[in-house]
């Protein structure tokens, strides 16, 4: 299994939210780049960057913050937020990313979705937040009317090979993953799935790697110190 570390970006600083939540916001590091140089230091090989201001906004925030990441480590670069156009989604391409998640767009412009992986193959992979059992959108603010196993339904269709699932009641709340939706997910559906929100302990990894999930990705466990990098990547190995 492979683990995300992951950073936040709100103004050109490493942030965690609280559930989604930008009125409960922490500030990390005012340094993502040296923070990603850590995460590569520890021997990680990949990792999950989302421009949360972009995720509302729709325009790439903090674009340089994000070039100066990929120009300054040898990490496999995945990013999201608010990439709803192909010209956002190449702008982001261009500043050197290795894959862009597309989030809001994968839900309400299923052509764009289309044109962009029939264009980009496995450059692109889709981010699904999942609140009280359905898909939200636009930063969390919105829930839609599709459940979690109709989106990934849709999904697996239109040939998406990767797939970011955040629960949303899990995001930074330091209360474990949420292991009976992913066992659930990764049974019905062949995707390529990275789990996402609440991944809290060595034991959280462990089962999620029993499970044969692709990916998990650490957030706040990171920076509370409440997960060692070095020992949660040898746990997902």
């Amino acid at each position: 299994m492979i683990l995300y570390p992951a950073i936040d970006l709100v103004g050109g600083k490493a942030v965690r939210l609280y559930k989604g939540d930008y009125a409960q916001m922490t500030v990390y590091s005012d340094d993502p780049l040296s923070v990603a140089k850590d995460f590569q230091n520890a021997g990680a090989k990949r990792m999950h960057l989302v421009d949360l201001e972009a995720a509302k906004s729709g325009v790439p925030e903090n674009a340089e913050t994000i070039r100066a990441i990929a120009e300054n480590t040898d990490l496999f670069l995945e990013v999201g937020g608010g990439i709803r156009t192909m010209q956002t989604l190449e702008t982001y391409l261009s500043l050197g990313v290795d894959r862009a998640i597309l989030g809001t767009a994968a839900v309400t412009d299923p052509d764009f979705l289309r044109e962009a992986v029939e264009k980009y193959g496995e450059r692109v992979a889709v981010g699904v937040d999942l609140k009280d059992g359905y898909v939200a959108i636009k930063g969390w603010t919105e829930t839609s009317d599709l459940t979690a196993e109709s989106f990934f339904a849709k999904m697996e269709a239109l040939g998406v090979r990767t797939v970011i699932c955040t629960d949303i009641s899990r995001d930074g709340a330091m209360k474990g993953t949420n292991r009976a939706l992913y066992r659930e997910l990764s049974e019905k559906f062949s995707i390529d799935l990275i789990a996402s929100g609440g991944v809290s302990s060595i034991g959280d990894i462990a089962a999620l790697k029993e499970m044969g999930l692709h990916g998990a990705i650490i957030g706040k466990a990171y920076y509370t110190g409440a997960i060692d990098l070095h020992k949660a990547l040898e746990a997902a190995r």
